[in-house]
Parts: C-alpha cells; structure tokens; sequence
C-alpha cells in the first residue's frame, strides 16, 4: 500500500487530499471502541495502530519517493482532527510522527529509506535540544535524556535533539555565534525508556522519558531539521518549520475533542431529564449555549482553516512566509486550541453528573482537553508574541 499514495499524488493531488481526510474519518469508529482500552493500557493498542497503518495516516507528511504524501499543514490538520473525535490520544501521536516524519527531506534518500521504508514506521523524539553530539570519526557520539516522547511506545525510529561539541569537548558555534543544533536519529532498541508517564490526559500517546548513553551515529542520520541548505526535496510542505505543522495538527486535535464533545451534548440534550427539571431540549438555557458553543467553535476552526491555507498558497508561490503570516498561524493555531477546551469546559458542565461517568462520552474527552490545553502550542504567551509583532517590537521567532 506505501505505493498508492504517491501514484495518486502524482495523478491527482486534490483526490490525495480529499482521499487522506477521508481515511481518517472512515477509521473513527474503530478507534473510538478502544479508547477506553488507549487511556487504561497508555498506549496505542496493535488494532488501532494496524488500522492507522493500513491507511497509510503516518505516510502523510513523508514524500512520494517514500509513499507518502507531503499533504499541506491545514489538510493534516483535518486529519487530526477526524482522529481526536475518535481518541485524542491517537490524533495527538498521528500529529507527532507527522511533525517528525518531515526529517525525510532533510536526509539523503538512502538513509531516508532505512528510516522511513517499513510499512509501520514511525518516528517520535522527545523535547528540547538537551542532548549532547560530540564530533566522531564518520558521525557523532550521542548521550542525553529526553522526555514528551509522543508515540515512543510504537515508534521504531527514535530521534535526540543535541547541541554539537567539537571532539575536544568544545562547543562547535554557527556563523551567528550560536551553539550548533542537529537531531540524530537511532533504532528503538538502543535507548533506555522510563515510564514516567501517569498524568491526567492524554495518557495513551505514552510520551515517557529515553536516555542514551554514548551511541554513535552516523551522519547520513543526523539533519538540521530547519536548514534550507540541508532541504533535499523542493515540496511546498517542507519549506515549513515543523513548529508551525505542529500547531496545525494539536490545534486539530483540540477541535476534534470539542467537536465530539458537542456532538455528544446534543445526543444527550434529545434524550436526558434532569431531576426535578424539564426535558434538556426544552430548556431555553441548552438551546442557546449549544448554538453559541456551535458558533464558538464553528469561527475558531474556520481561523484556524483559514490562517494555515493562505500560509499555503504563500508560501507555494513565494516559497518562504512573511511575519504576518508566521504569526497568523500561531495566533490562529493558539485561538483554537483555546477556544476549543473553553467549549469542552463548558459541555462537561452542561451535561451534568453524566458527565462525570466514565462510562460516559464526556470524562476522558475532558481530561484529554487540558492535557492539550497545557502544551506550549497553547500557552498565552504566544499571544504576546503576536501582539508585540503587529506593534513593531522585537520578537522572539522560536515559535512563529
């Protein structure tokens, strides 16, 4: 199946796009009878990953040469999305291994293929550039510890973020007088993994801590994951900082756990009577909040659409993006996640003690809400950030 997708990008890129959207909603009803079993077992179950693979969902950010699909950031976005309504859990490791799985244009073919060839690969890394690479014969000596491994659980392929050291220990610098970064790429079976990962939500994308300790790594698989000068592929997708695909695809995930929320709220409004009240439908206080929740979200993800397609078409025809349009993705990708967990907040409330019940549809989508809600995608400094920008101050680029 890895072929399908490139001989249909080659044929026929609107069908790929509409095609990869639809896969995504067509497996939600599979996804949604394990989601019980993703939160208690903290990992994605083999039943949920062979369909998730079957569908090619993790080949969508690879190139054609791979299988892929090099799909655009509001496209994937979508896709998230339709897996969040299912389980957030699943939609929030898709949209890891997506960010990721764009090391493939940075890497010579060969070793691109080694990583990303097998059928069921993926990719997860930790965060922050904490690791360290010191200069070896042929590549580089990586030691460090990581943590927020998305996916690390399934992934075959795991990546360290390092900062470079000469061999004699001292620190190797770029032209602007920073410390050089480069991401090395190694077998799952050379890491040490913790399993730190017991929190409130999105408990099944299993994004424990790794260590390792001395391991040599070649070159062909390390990458500056954001030069221009180590792009190998000319693809519109890949001339985007995986920062900002990662803020289409949480901001997705954020909406689609509000979205099934609020479909569940309607299901339950047809149905409930609260002690001592009238039907929930005739309840003048339900009728207006669901069209106002409906309004809320409707307008958060139609910016969010909006802001990452124009980013697009820019960024395709001019290849690069300016200011504006940097900091209308994160305004926009932050307003969603935002304004989705509000929603979410208030749906919980609304459906009453239902809602605390998790036998209910109601309990783990708010828990996996706030689990979203508290990655630095979705933190109001970003607000900040684009503030200062349409005031003309100086900026802090690391997030736009």
């Amino acid at each position: 199946m890895a072929s399908e997708l490139a001989q249909q990008f080659t044929s026929d890129p609107a069908r790929l796009a509409a095609e990869c959207v639809q896969r995504a909603r067509d497996l939600r009803t599979n996804i949604e009878q394990a989601t019980r079993d993703i939160d208690a077992q903290r990992e994605l179950p083999a039943t949920v990953l062979s369909a998730m693979h079957h569908n090619e969902l993790f080949r969508l950010t690879l190139p054609p040469s791979l299988g892929g699909a090099a799909i655009a950031p509001h496209l994937l976005a979508q896709v998230t999305e339709a897996i969040a309504m299912a389980d957030a859990s699943a939609a929030w490791c898709l949209g890891q291994a997506s960010g990721c799985a764009m090391s493939a244009a940075f890497m010579d073919e060969a070793y691109a293929q080694q990583v990303f060839g097998p059928a069921n690969a993926v990719l997860a890394w930790g965060a922050g550039a904490v690791g360290k690479a010191t200069v070896s014969d042929g590549g580089f000596r990586i030691s460090g510890r990581w943590g927020f491994a998305s996916g690390g659980k399934h992934a075959t392929w795991l990546g360290a973020h390092c900062k470079v050291f000469e061999a004699d220990g001292s620190p190797r610098m770029n032209a602007t007088g920073k410390q050089v970064e480069r991401t090395a790429l190694f077998p799952r079976n050379e890491i040490t993994t913790f399993d730190d990962w017991y929190v409130m939500g999105l408990r099944g994308t299993r994004s424990e801590g790794y260590q390792i300790d001395d391991v040599f790594v070649e070159n062909g698989l390390t990458l500056d994951r954001e030069a221009d000068n180590e792009r190998r592929l000319p693809d519109t997708l890949y001339k985007f900082s995986t920062t900002m695909v990662y803020a289409g695809c949480f901001s997705g995930v954020a909406l689609g756990i509000a979205r099934a929320m609020l479909d569940e709220l309607l299901k339950l409004a047809l149905h409930k009577t609260p002690r001592g009240t009238s039907p929930m439908r005739d309840s003048q206080v339900i009728q207006v909040r669901l069209a106002e929740l409906e309004a809320k979200w409707s307008a958060a993800r139609a910016f969010q659409q909006l802001a990452l397609e124009d980013a697009w078409v820019q960024m395709d025809a001019t290849q690069k993006l300016d200011m504006p349009a940097r900091a209308r993705v994160r305004l926009a990708t932050t307003h969603a996640i935002n304004e989705a967990t509000a929603v979410t907040e208030q749906v919980y409330r609304l459906a009453g003690a239902t809602a605390v019940f998790a036998s209910q549809p109601f309990e783990q989508r708010f828990r996996d809400a706030h689990g979203v809600s508290q990655q630095v995608q979705a933190r109001f400094t970003n607000y900040e950030t684009v503030g200062k920008m349409m005031l003309g101050l100086d900026v802090d680029t690391l997030f736009l």
